[in-house]
C-alpha cells in the first residue's frame, strides 16, 4: 500500500458519503487532508474529527463549489495551512432528481456549475499548488453514457466532466500533472435518497458480478491508486468501478 506521508490531499465534498471514504483511505496512508462542505455542519465536524484521530492534519472549510470566488477561498485556506497540493479529488457533487420535462432551467445550471465547472476551476486553482506535480481524479457515473431514470441533468454534467478530464489530462500532462476519473455503478451511500426509484436501484446495484453492491471504500481504494506511481501511465482515463453490473446489455426502465 502506497505510503502518502507528506503528501497534500483535497477532497472536496468529503463531509460524507463516498468523499468521507476516499479521505479517510487517504488520511489512513498519512496524507494531510483538506475538504470542503456546504450546510452538514455537524457531519463535517466529525469528518475533521475522524480524520485528525488517524494522526494527520486536517482542513475544513466550507465553500459552495457553484461559485467561483468560493472556490478561489478554498485554496487561498488551503495555501495559507499547507502551502502546497499535491493530490485534487474533484468529488462534489449536486443535482436534481427530475426528468427532462420537470427540470427547470435552474436546475441545469445549478448541477453544471457544481459538477463540470467547479472541478474544471478546481483543476486550475490547483495548478498553481501543484509546484512538484501532482494528480487530479474526478468522480463520475456510468450516468455520463447509460440513460438512467431522472438523471438527465447529473448524467449530462457528468458527461462533461469526463470530457473535462481528457482536455485537462492532455493540457496538464507537460507540468507533471496526472489527470484521470472513476466512474462508479450503483454506490450504497446516503446519496441514493434522492432518487425516487431508490428501491429499485438498490435492487440492480446487487446483482453485481462480485454479487455485492458496490461500497464508498471500494471507489476510495480506486481513486487512491490513480495516484501513485504504479498508476504514472494511465492518463486520461475513466476508469469504471461497477462490480461488472454494465456488462449485460438491457434497455433502462423509464
Amino acid at each position: 500500500m502506497t505510503d502518502f506521508s507528506g503528501k497534500i490531499v483535497l477532497v472536496t465534498g468529503a463531509s460524507r458519503g463516498i468523499g468521507k471514504s476516499i479521505a479517510l483511505e487517504f488520511a489512513r496512508r498519512g496524507a494531510d487532508i483538506a475538504f470542503n462542505y456546504l450546510r452538514n455542519h455537524s457531519a463535517a465536524e466529525k469528518t475533521k474529527q475522524d480524520i485528525e484521530h488517524l494522526g494527520v492534519r486536517c482542513l475544513k472549510v466550507r465553500a459552495h463549489l457553484g461559485d467561483p470566488e468560493k472556490i478561489s477561498d478554498l485554496f487561498n485556506h488551503l495555501e495559507d495551512k499547507f502551502g502546497k497540493l499535491d493530490v485534487l479529488i474533484n468529488n462534489a457533487a449536486s443535482g436534481v432528481q427530475r426528468k427532462a420535462q420537470e427540470l427547470e432551467t435552474k436546475h441545469w445550471d445549478w448541477t453544471m456549475n457544481v459538477n463540470a465547472r467547479g472541478p474544471w476551476l478546481c483543476s486550475i486553482e490547483a495548478v498553481r499548488l501543484m509546484t512538484e506535480g501532482g494528480s487530479i481524479v474526478n468522480i463520475t457515473s456510468e450516468g455520463s453514457r447509460k440513460v438512467l431514470p431522472y438523471y438527465l441533468s447529473v448524467g449530462a454534467s457528468k458527461a462533461a466532466l469526463e470530457a473535462v478530464t481528457r482536455y485537462l489530462a492532455v493540457e496538464l500532462a507537460p507540468k507533471g500533472i496526472n489527470v484521470n476519473a472513476v466512474s462508479g455503478g450503483y454506490v450504497e451511500t446516503g446519496a441514493l435518497e434522492t432518487f425516487p426509484n431508490k428501491e429499485k436501484m438498490v435492487s440492480a446495484g446487487k446483482a453485481t458480478l462480485a454479487g455485492r453492491m458496490i461500497t464508498a471504500e471500494d471507489i476510495a481504494k480506486v481513486t487512491a491508486f490513480l495516484c501513485t506511481k504504479d498508476a504514472d501511465m494511465i492518463r486520461g482515463q475513466i476508469i469504471v468501478v461497477d462490480g461488472g453490473i454494465t456488462l449485460p446489455a438491457e434497455l433502462p426502465d423509464l
